[in-house]
């Protein structure tokens, strides 16, 4: 943390060397948010530049009151907001040109498929799992990913998004519920649907 503090000092005062052993220390875990949020590569490998360049633009803007780490996931989860906005805006532009007439159906793999190999077994879950998340708002999304996929506190969640730590619990018991109904088919698979 010493370490951490003083290469941002140094940073700020334009040592560059500095700046780049913090991008480094933190570059896998901005790039792992970024692509959790967005599930794409190519889309987590832009915003993670973006990122850092916003950081090195607004370094003289971090007090250091809350850690760098949570500093960089703030920045991450708005550029990841701003990306996941623009994107809707254009799909809506996209398909206000073509009109309705196109394909609307999106092709689902059954769940009770019958698979010859784990490996597909597992690409065949995480697709569940991850239409399930794409039925969460936002907001409730992003707490879940930070919470179960990046393992951060609620008090984290909270300085991160600049929300209270009793919002960031009530957008991940609703993720969790709409989770739980979303994924509800495996119950019934495992034979638990009677259980509590």
């Amino acid at each position: 943390m010493a370490d951490e503090r003083l290469l941002i000092k140094q940073a700020k005062q334009g040592d560059m060397e500095a700046f780049h052993e913090l991008v480094e220390s933190s570059k896998l875990n901005v790039y792992r948010l970024a692509f959790d949020m967005l599930r794409n590569r190519h889309d987590a490998e832009d915003v993670s530049q973006d990122v850092f360049l916003q950081a090195y633009r607004s370094l003289d803007k971090f007090r250091g009151d809350a850690k760098w780490s949570t500093w960089l996931y703030r920045i991450t989860v708005n550029t990841c907001l701003d990306r996941n906005k623009s994107a809707m805006r254009k799909a809506l532009d996209y398909r206000e040109d073509i009109g309705s007439d196109g394909p609307t159906e999106i092709s689902r793999q059954p769940h009770d498929a019958v698979l010859p190999d784990r490996s597909a077994e597992s690409t065949l879950i995480q697709g569940h799992v991850e239409r399930a998340l794409g039925c969460l708002s936002t907001q409730e999304r992003t707490v879940f990913v930070l919470r179960h996929y990046h393992d951060l506190s609620l008090k984290q969640i909270a300085e991160s998004l600049s929300v209270a730590e009793g919002t960031v619990k009530s957008y991940l018991f609703r993720a969790v519920q709409r989770l739980q109904r979303e994924l509800a088919f495996y119950r019934t698979d495992l034979g638990l649907e009677n259980e509590r």
